[in-house]
């Protein structure tokens, strides 16, 4: 069952359980984020970003190629990966276009930790590192917005503009922090890149909810425990937190009873978690 969750600018759909899927699609950046399950809804987005190789979060890409193919999507799919994972991907799809009778390829985008790629004219996406047994990143798109220096705001428009042409420093460059992904991760993520907390929109895993898991347990699969996430509560400055990834020990309504009951009612105000309000994850 898809879940679809609107915030004021953008619109989180997928699904994701731990060790089984992982798939989101984010309508207005045209992207989608791992593909542990094809999204026919998002079939036609022109970018992939994968968080790291594992069958639960890669394991459909030959499927969503498929789709693309009986769409009439022409454009070939770009994928951005940490760079290992980048480097193998055409070579991993070449046995499945064999068997498919049908070539199956991308375009790959190899990225490592601190490399930023414009990705439309307003918006870039930056890697960060995660902390995952296997090469892993998470995204933090953001747009870069001049903004006039306080020195030069009392002169007329004539005036600004030909102090652009003529190519004058009038101008600081600011970041608007749109929307972050990190999941398979280690909590420290959080500390490591604190533009998580700042984003518009962050989207994060949150894999162990109660004691069903204990906390050495969860940090020894380098996953994110809810009693950890809580030592973050109050730096989370997001209009909307977004948490996933949860494991299977929960049924859909324990992860919404239990994140009411445990996290701060401010923060549980602005957060939604991916998953069905009631039934079964496979309803």
């Amino acid at each position: 069952m898809l879940t679809e969750i609107e915030t004021e600018r953008y619109t989180i759909r997928g699904r994701s359980l731990g060790g089984m899927y992982t798939a989101l699609h984010v309508p207005e950046l045209d992207a989608l984020f791992d593909c542990g399950a094809a999204l026919r809804s998002g079939c036609a987005a022109r970018n992939l970003f994968l968080s790291h190789a594992h069958v639960d979060h890669v394991g459909a890409l030959p499927t969503l190629l498929g789709l693309r193919g009986l769409t009439g999507v022409e454009r070939p799919l770009r994928v951005f990966a940490p760079a290992p994972v980048a480097e193998e991907l055409n070579g991993a799809l070449a046995g499945f276009g064999r068997l498919h009778r049908w070539p199956l390829e991308v375009e790959a985008i190899g990225l490592r930790a601190g490399d930023e790629y414009k990705v439309r004219a307003d918006m870039w996406v930056r890697a960060f590192q995660t902390f995952h047994p296997v090469p892993a990143l998470g995204y933090q798109f953001f747009r870069r917005v001049d903004k006039l220096r306080e020195e030069f705001k009392h002169l007329p428009g004539h005036e600004i503009g030909r102090l652009r042409r003529e190519g004058a420093d009038i101008f600081d460059t600011a970041e608007h922090l749109e929307l972050a992904y990190a999941t398979d991760t280690l909590p420290e993520v959080l500390r490591h890149t604190p533009s998580i907390q700042r984003s518009r929109v962050a989207i994060v895993e949150c894999t162990f909810l109660d004691a069903r898991k204990p906390l050495d347990k969860a940090r020894a699969g380098c996953h994110i425990h809810l009693h950890e996430l809580l030592k973050y509560a109050d730096g989370f400055e997001n209009e909307a937190l977004i948490l996933m990834h949860f494991s299977q020990l929960y049924r859909p309504a324990e992860v919404h009873r239990l994140l009411a009951e445990r996290l701060p009612p401010a923060l549980a105000a602005r957060t939604h978690p991916l998953a069905p309000p009631d039934g079964d994850w496979w309803d």
